[in-house]
């Protein structure tokens, strides 16, 4: 089968107790752009029992068809059926790029999927378009038009990797949460749903899941803030990030978060963590505070609106990003800072 039967931008519609996951918007607006270039249509693929109502939520939100996979065997995610699902999909629709995101269900159903149909899969995209590959044309080897070119952090962060699948279909990437914008909802909009029920056929792979427990937690999600006010290695010690929540209760939505450098010491939970192996953030105003500006942490937080850095090395690289810079000694800096906003909000 040639590669030119493969059409159509595909992403993995997650659900979760029959509620739509927010890095299925996500993907669905990455996937509108991409399918522009591509002049084609997106397709989401949702999975699960009961669930052809969410279809209603994809269409609104830009999908152009939504294929319904409804069966009692995907009422809770388990790896074999869900991945099953999936490959009857992709063998019978033949999607050109199918988009999964690089959640912890993701990141075991996608490599699973991508084995079976015999593509490879790059993991936990922080950017993908469309483009020519080899990127740059090299004598004496042909260069592809219109290919996926997926970007992820490589080498531990310490580099950036332009990845393509010129020779496989379906392009298969996973997708980091929070880093894709979804499109504003427009409600109304209808988009067309294909039941399909392939037959998914339980074998020694399929485990039999004998209890959910559901534990209740009342840890803040980062990628909820509006602004976060985030410590590096230079706070120096758990207790003066008592500074920075001084500071982050000045804003309405303000929250406390960190560099992977202040997980490892102990002094914030990995829950409050920005970064290549922490959350991706895109809050209004980010404040980085003690933090050096490795790639690790910057490729989290790079796309927050407005960046203001305060460090002491007027040589850090996260003056290089930041919209506004403070060199000098946080201690004395963020106390004034937080002393000022308490007045200004005291007069208004």
């Amino acid at each position: 089968m040639g590669l030119e039967e493969y059409k159509g931008v595909y992403i993995y519609a997650q659900q979760v107790d029959n509620r739509l996951s927010d890095i299925a918007f996500e993907l669905v607006g990455k996937a509108k752009e991409l399918a522009a270039d591509l002049n084609t249509e997106v397709t989401a693929v949702l999975l699960g029992s009961n669930v052809k109502a969410l279809a209603t939520e994809l269409g609104e939100y830009g999908a152009d068809k939504v294929i319904v996979v409804d069966n009692p065997a995907l009422e809770t995610y388990r790896t074999e059926p869900y991945a099953q699902a999936l490959v009857s999909v992709i063998n019978e629709y033949k999607p050109e790029i199918m988009l999964v995101g690089a959640t912890a269900i993701g990141r075991d159903l996608g490599p699973t999927v991508s084995a079976r149909v015999k593509t490879g899969l790059t993991a936990d995209c922080t950017k993908l378009e469309i483009g020519d590959f080899p990127i740059n044309a090299m004598p004496g080897q042909e260069q592809k038009h219109n290919q996926l070119l997926m970007t992820r952090p490589a080498f531990g962060g310490n580099t950036i990797a332009t990845i393509a699948c010129p020779d496989n279909r379906p392009q298969m990437a996973t997708v980091r949460p929070g880093v894709m914008q979804k499109l504003p909802k427009e409600a109304g909009r209808a988009a067309e749903v294909i039941e399909f029920n392939p037959a998914l056929e339980e074998n020694n792979r399929y485990v039999e899941i004998m209890d959910i427990v559901k534990a209740v937690g009342n840890v803040e999600n980062i990628m909820d803030a509006k602004v976060l006010v985030s410590g590096g290695r230079g706070v120096g010690s758990a207790e003066n990030f008592e500074m920075l929540r001084d500071l982050a209760s000045c804003f309405k939505g303000g929250m406390v978060s960190c560099s992977r450098a202040a997980v490892e010491n102990g002094w914030l939970a990995q829950d409050y963590q920005v970064g290549q192996t922490g959350k991706t953030v895109r809050p209004q105003i980010y404040f980085a505070i003690g933090i050096s500006g490795a790639i690790q942490h910057v490729a989290g937080m790079e796309e927050s609106d407005l960046i203001i850095a305060i460090n002491k090395d007027e040589d850090a690289p996260i003056f290089d990003v930041a919209d506004y810079g403070l060199v000098g000694d946080l201690k004395k800096i963020v106390p004034q800072l937080t002393a000022a906003l308490k007045e200004a909000n005291a007069d208004a």
